[in-house]
Parts: C-alpha cells; sequence; structure tokens
C-alpha cells in the first residue's frame, strides 16, 4: 500500500502529503469507512481528512442536555410525551418530603 503506514499503537492512518495527492480519492473512501486520515510532510501531521457526518457533528452548536434529549427522542410520539406530561403534572402536585437535617443528638441553642 505504498507509503501509508498505520500506527499500531494508537490506530491512526498517516498518508504523506504526495501520495494522499496522488490517491485522494482512496483517501476520501478510509475517512468514510475507517475514521479520520491524518496527512503529514516531512513526518509532521498537518491536515486531518475527516468523513461529514463527523464533521457536522463537531461543528454542531453547543446544545442544553434537555434540549438534546429533545432531539434525540423527538420521534417517539405523543404516547411518550403524554407519559411525561403526566409524570411532570404528579411532580407538581406532590409536596416536598421532610427531612431531619439533625440526628437528634445535637442539642439545640
Amino acid at each position: 500500500m505504498g507509503t501509508m503506514m498505520l500506527e499500531q499503537e494508537t490506530d491512526i492512518v498517516q498518508w504523506q502529503v504526495q501520495e494522499a495527492k496522488q490517491r485522494f480519492s482512496e483517501v476520501l473512501r478510509a475517512a468514510e469507512s475507517n475514521g479520520p486520515q491524518t496527512i503529514t510532510r516531512h513526518g509532521d501531521a498537518v491536515a486531518v481528512v475527516i468523513d461529514i457526518d463527523e464533521y457536522r457533528r463537531l461543528m454542531r452548536p453547543d446544545i442544553s442536555f434537555v434540549d438534546h434529549l429533545l432531539v434525540k427522542f423527538s420521534g417517539l410520539g405523543d404516547e411518550v410525551a403524554d407519559v411525561l406530561d403526566e409524570v411532570e403534572r404528579e411532580r407538581e402536585l406532590s409536596r416536598p418530603r421532610e427531612v431531619d437535617l439533625f440526628d437528634g443528638t445535637a442539642e439545640s441553642s
């Protein structure tokens, strides 16, 4: 496979610039199927080719955990939404439980 090499300890595929230029279609296919492909110049990493889905995932704006869950489970349907609404209503109506912060051995002042 020419000068392409696989580093065993980190499983990072590295291509020298000249070879990456000559075999660009192969580099793209490898990025799609095998993950990031590192391009090196004189032994130093200078670029990484990644799959477009990975790029979009990395560039996605930060969202809150709640928003993430809403996006992740948005296709679950109305039945799940109804159950969640019911749980939320029950929690709003329930009173907080009493908690004894003292074990009774401390003297009150």
